[in-house]
């Protein structure tokens, strides 16, 4: 062997000729079954192989390559070992000439068949198994980088490796489970296929450039449909886990493209299948929103928005098509609430990792979704209709709920700008319960920016608040202003969602927690005025009940107030202030347990069946507490007027109010609201009569009509053609260029001449003016 390698490399135009004759020694003995040689035969050609680098390598590497098939070729497993253990050699080799001519589809074929061996012996299967998956690791290493050679990154190609890697490592927990013992767990791990496949997909991955991604992640895809792989969904996400942690951070957002337009693609699958797709969509989203995701942000909110809105029409509809019909697969209702709550979680873990700026954006996205019962956003009509918009609405909540959570923002005005907070509130006015819930709890999540929402999780009068360990700031001026703004609106959704008879105890938890917060994150001593004359607007709704409320909702507003007074007495630390709340609470101990949060917010709550003669001793008494807040700087005039909702355009929007309603309720708002209340008070109240309600009516004809003409205008200058449009508005310019002429006419004109006109020329008359000193002016001007 060192003479044939020195002859070699003293004339290296015979390699050629050496190689060509050991290639027909080799595949003379194969032939003969001369294994023996055979092994000679190899052993020489990769010592000259590693030996000769010289520009006439490139025919030796042919006779070798031609050598290497024929061995791969051969039904004995030892023979394939050694073929493949020949090419991860070369591979290793770097030439020093390009080849121009050199194919290796036949190697990626034969390795991918050995990847896939099924040998019945279990240790020569693993053999020829981690011999197949070296040798496309070897593939990929002599072809990645090399632009000459065959692109390794073609359909054709990375259809065959991919899903033989991921065939090798989709049976991990069988070739561990084979392992016989923990002594020889470390010679085991080595012979593992799915960690050396594993190893070789990392390296391929991480080897790809940014337009080779797509041709090596929908062989990812296509190999987990074909096997049935997304309902487990361990594996699937493992492979995602990889993929993401091996490519370049950069091309992160080509991954989640890929995962979306596969779930666009399986839309009308089944719920197990989607609901996979997009837990791996949801694990791959938060390890790429450490890199760069790129502009798939709000494509992929859109995306998943979309599959949750077709999903509540499966549901619905029991089917795929929308009507059942012969051969129609039935939808399973309870897949497809899993799957609605698989799309939620993944919208709630993708928005935490983002950016404020970016979740602000997805926070106004997926509110634009919601359907509200406004001019603006018809909703459907029907019974189904109304399920879909319920459903629809409930869910985009969800998805809101989740991405609020733990959102931190300084600036109050940017966190709930106007649009969003009108749509948010005008939802807090809906029928359905569990709605008001959501949107109450959205409110929370803003609001709470130091982590105090669970600290008033429970409703309770406690004497001593320092226990809940508060986190307390001073209201920043931005917060001021959002309260100055926006103030009147919260307090107003606050009031009426009280007066809901189908309220339940999370509801009232949830407005004892808004409140608290409210008093807490951005309150000032205006606002705690307001809240206080809210709250005791909210004693008297359950005192009066003109609402003919249940039992259960006036104990429980009569608790809400107790412990929201019994906390706001503490924080705003006047000590009469806390003495009057005190010395009510513990009447109420004593004689009406059933107005205290202790006897009415538990599993079976006490409750009085006579709430229509209760003392004054177990009401908080606005006179009392205005006069101990004003003689501590509080303003005890506007502690005295009594709690009124403004009233706006969300009430004609509301179902549940007829015009007659509204009518009286803005008479008696405005009288209560005048400036001369004293003077008002004497006057007898406007009396609703049949004109007053024909003018009112007339007077949304005429909005109608106003609003109809703009309608007209703005579809005229849409749909007419452009000379009309152009005529209109050249005869209304001309029209007022000659009246803007005739007025300077009269104001530039100069005033005539005493002498009279003198003639210019063509003989025409023209003024003459004189200065004004020369002006001869009547006595009487004269002082």
């Amino acid at each position: 062997m060192e003479k044939l390698t020195f002859y070699a490399l003293s004339a290296p135009e015979k390699l050629d000729r050496i190689g060509a004759y050991l290639s027909e020694r080799l595949i003379r003995d194969v032939g003969r079954h001369r294994y023996g040689y055979v092994c000679i035969a190899m052993e020489a050609l990769d010592q000259l192989l590693m030996a000769c680098h010289c520009q006439s390598i490139n025919l030796f590497v042919e006779s070798f390559l031609k050598m290497v098939a024929k061995l791969l070729e051969s039904e004995k497993p030892n023979l394939q070992i050694l073929g493949t253990n020949s090419f991860v050699k070369f591979a290793n080799i770097e030439e020093d000439t390009p080849s121009y001519h050199r194919s290796y589809d036949f190697f990626v074929s034969r390795f991918s068949e050995m990847c896939h061996s099924g040998h019945e012996d279990l240790e020569i299967k693993t053999k020829i198994r981690m011999s197949g998956i070296k040798g496309l690791q070897g593939v990929v290493r002599k072809t990645v980088n090399d632009e000459l050679q065959a692109n390794i990154w073609d359909p054709q190609h990375m259809d065959k490796i991919v899903p033989s890697l991921l065939f090798n490592l989709q049976h991990v927990e069988e070739a561990e489970s084979r392992s016989p013992s923990p002594l020889q767990a470390p010679e085991k791990e080595k012979e593992n296929p799915a960690e050396l496949a594993e190893r070789c997909l990392r390296e391929l991955l991480g080897r790809a450039a940014f337009g080779n991604i797509k041709n090596a992640i929908k062989p990812v895809l296509v190999h987990l449909d074909n096997h049935s792989l997304w309902e487990p969904k361990v594996f699937a996400i493992r492979c995602f886990k990889i993929i993401m942690y091996s490519i370049q951070p950069q091309h992160s957002h080509l991954v989640i493209q890929q995962l979306l337009s596969h779930l666009d693609a399986n839309s009308r699958s089944a719920a197990t299948v989607r609901a996979g797709i997009v837990e791996v969509l949801s694990e791959a989203a938060v390890i790429a929103a450490t890199g760069s995701v790129g502009p798939t942000v709000l494509e992929m909110f859109n995306t998943l928005l979309r599959q949750l809105r077709l999903s509540i029409d499966y549901a619905l509809t029991g089917s795929y098509d929308g009507a059942i019909s012969l051969g129609t697969k039935i939808i399973k209702e309870h897949e497809e609430r899993m799957f609605q709550e698989a799309v939620i979680k993944t919208i709630g873990s993708f928005a935490s990792t983002l950016p404020t700026y970016q979740r602000s954006e997805v926070i106004l996205f997926i509110m634009s979704k919601v359907p509200l019962p406004s001019l603006h956003h018809p909703m459907e009509m029907g019974r189904t209709g109304e399920n879909r918009n319920r459903l629809t609405q409930i869910m985009l909540l969800k998805s809101l709920l989740q991405v609020s959570t733990g959102f931190q923002c300084n600036n109050m005005m940017s966190a709930l700008p106007s649009n969003f907070l009108d749509r948010l509130l005008s939802t807090s006015l809906m029928e359905d319960a569990e709605i008001r819930l959501f949107v109450l709890e959205i409110l929370i999540s803003f609001i709470d920016r130091h982590g105090n929402r669970h600290k008033f999780s429970t409703i309770s009068t406690l004497s001593d608040i320092s226990v809940l360990k508060l986190k307390v700031d001073k209201c920043s001026r931005q917060d001021t202003i959002f309260m100055k703004k926006h103030s009147q609106q919260l307090y107003r959704h606050i009031y009426l969602s009280c007066k809901e008879e189908t309220n339940i105890q999370k509801h009232y938890e949830a407005l004892y927690g808004l409140l608290a917060l409210i008093s807490i994150e951005l309150a000032n001593e205006e606002v705690v005025v307001d809240l206080i004359r809210l709250v005791l607007a909210v004693q008297d709704v359950a005192q009066v009940n003109e609402e003919n409320l249940p039992v259960y909702n006036r104990c429980a507003l009569y608790a809400l107030g107790a412990s929201y007074l019994n906390l706001i007495s503490q924080l705003t630390t006047v000590p009469a202030f806390c003495q009057h709340i005190r010395e009510v609470i513990e009447s109420r101990k004593k004689e009406a347990p059933y107005m205290l949060p202790e006897d009415v917010f538990v599993e079976r709550p006490r409750l009085s069946q006579n709430l229509d003669g209760v003392v004054i001793e177990f009401l908080f008494r606005q006179s009392k507490i205005s006069e101990v807040l004003g003689g501590s700087g509080y303003n005890a005039d506007r502690l005295c007027l009594p709690y009124i909702p403004q009233l706006t355009d969300e009430d004609r929007l509301s179902k549940r109010k007829s015009i007659g309603e509204t009518i009286s309720l803005q008479v008696e708002v405005e009288s209560r609201n005048s400036p001369e209340k004293e003077e008002v008070s004497r006057v007898p109240a406007e009396e609703i009569t049949y004109e007053t309600l024909k003018k009112a009516i007339g007077n949304v004809a005429v909005e109608e009509q106003e609003r109809e003409r703009r309608r007209q205008v703005v579809e005229k200058f849409q749909k007419a053609p452009f000379e009309e449009i152009a005529a209109h508005c050249g005869a209304r310019a001309s029209l007022l260029q000659s009246k803007l002429n005739q007025i300077f006419e009269i104001t530039i004109r100069p005033p005539p001449s005493p002498s009279g006109t003198i003639t210019a020329a063509y003989g025409q008359p023209q003024s003459h003016s004189i200065p004004v000193y020369e002006m001869k002016f009547p006595d009487l001007c004269v002082y």
